[in-house]
């Protein structure tokens, strides 16, 4: 930091040092994140030290971050960060003290001069160990039987697709830098929603997911079905790019699983564009975006209650949901927790941008561990789809091994 007693100017990458300081040195919750194809960085800090939970019909919340696990909660609520302390500014600009809220420049000077050893301590305190063991979830034999248990699944007329994952750990390296780490993150994935979340005694995690869930803004609702995963090779991955037929399908049933939600509440006026192929970090997917106008089709609360009808996605669990949720409580092995569930701002200028908690990693103790997953159908092969997901895992793990990555 640059400190003569106080702060002279400030660098998008000591802002975030500032940040993530602050934040857990206030020993509630805190969430900062970046939109997909913005350069505008958002912090929210809520101050109470009990985490707080919330029904999901979000029009009703006040302005903050809301999270959920992938699995069904008993109380049908997730977790929310209120923005008691909100602060945000573009990452293309420095800034001058003078543009900082007294509440984030008010920082102890000590911890200042040591601020990148004061955040890697901090997290590394207070990213609580978990209540499951990962056990056999990132073993390769334990991840192909279950994709054969799977492909089996559907030949017997169980489910039509599948979608198992699995974890990997990594060890947090000495030299590990927070700030740097996720400022990396946003430039190397401008298409994706950067984040970061601690929540006392829950869980602390980052991840840059490429799936918005739901989107209201101005009356207009949004979501998508994306599906199909392929490695982006040659100087133009996006045109040259060849989706198989098992691809196709896949993204298919994701799209009849959105309009399957549609139909449930009556409603027929809706946009539907794609698919489009798109890249995320190394990968391909196929994408199709689904739009409607909520005023006029007489539905204001449409974001809520597709929230509800949605998660979790037949993209991340599998179809029909039931069944696959079933098969993959009996077979997977793990707690996935947040992974594969949802999270991001609601209700911040009038807008909530709610994502699928994809290419992510939770923080424990001096390890990160990992989740990836892979749509398995009928014509899947068992080390192809494990193949996927290690490519998937190093969208984030490169970066936490090394943050210059």
């Amino acid at each position: 930091m640059n400190v003569t007693g106080s702060l002279i100017l400030t660098t998008k990458s000591e802002i975030l040092d500032l940040l993530f300081l602050k934040g857990f040195s206030s020993g509630g919750s805190f969430a900062l994140w970046r939109k997909p194809k913005t350069s505008h960085l958002e912090f929210l800090m809520d101050h109470e030290q009990n985490p707080s939970k919330v029904d999901l019909a979000f029009e009703e919340l006040p302005a903050g971050f809301i999270v959920h696990p992938f699995a069904d909660q008993a109380d049908k609520k997730a977790f929310f960060i209120k923005a008691n302390q909100y602060f945000s500014f573009h990452l293309d600009q420095d800034l001058d003290k003078e543009e900082l809220p007294e509440w984030l420049t008010n920082t102890n000077e000590d911890a200042i001069d040591s601020i990148k050893s004061s955040i890697k301590k901090l997290l590394i305190q207070k990213s609580p160990a978990p209540v499951w063991e990962n056990g056999s979830a990132g073993e390769k034999n334990h991840f192909t039987k279950l994709v054969q248990l799977g492909i089996e699944a559907i030949a017997a007329g169980i489910v039509e697709k599948v979608v198992p994952a699995r974890t990997k750990s990594i060890e947090v390296p000495e030299n590990f830098d927070l700030g740097t780490t996720f400022l990396n993150m946003i430039e190397a994935y401008p298409n994706s929603f950067v984040n970061f979340f601690h929540i006392p005694t829950i869980g602390t995690w980052i991840g840059a997911s490429p799936e918005t869930l739901i989107k209201t803004k101005e009356e207009q609702f949004h979501t998508m079905a994306l599906a199909g995963t392929q490695p982006a090779s040659g100087e133009n991955p996006l045109k040259s790019a060849a989706w198989t037929q098992k691809e196709i399908e896949e993204q298919a049933l994701v799209c009849r699983y959105i309009v399957d939600c549609f139909k449930k509440i009556r409603l027929r006026e809706y946009e539907e564009h794609g698919p489009k192929t798109i890249m995320a970090g190394n990968l391909l997917h196929l994408r199709t975006d689904f739009k409607v106008d909520m005023k006029a089709t007489g539905f204001p609360q449409l974001g809520s209650v597709m929230l509800d009808l949605l998660h979790p996605t037949s993209a991340v669990c599998g179809m029909p949901r039931k069944e696959a949720h079933d098969f993959l409580q009996a077979h997977e092995g793990f707690d996935r927790s947040f992974f594969a569930g949802f999270l991001g701002p609601v209700n911040i200028e009038a807008e909530t941008t709610i994502f699928v908690n994809l290419r992510t990693a939770s923080f424990v103790g001096n390890k990160a561990i990992l989740y990836a997953g892979a749509g398995v159908t009928e014509d899947s092969d068992p080390d192809k789809e494990w193949e996927e997901t290690e490519l998937k895992c190093q969208i984030i793990g490169k970066f936490i091994q090394n943050p210059s990555a």
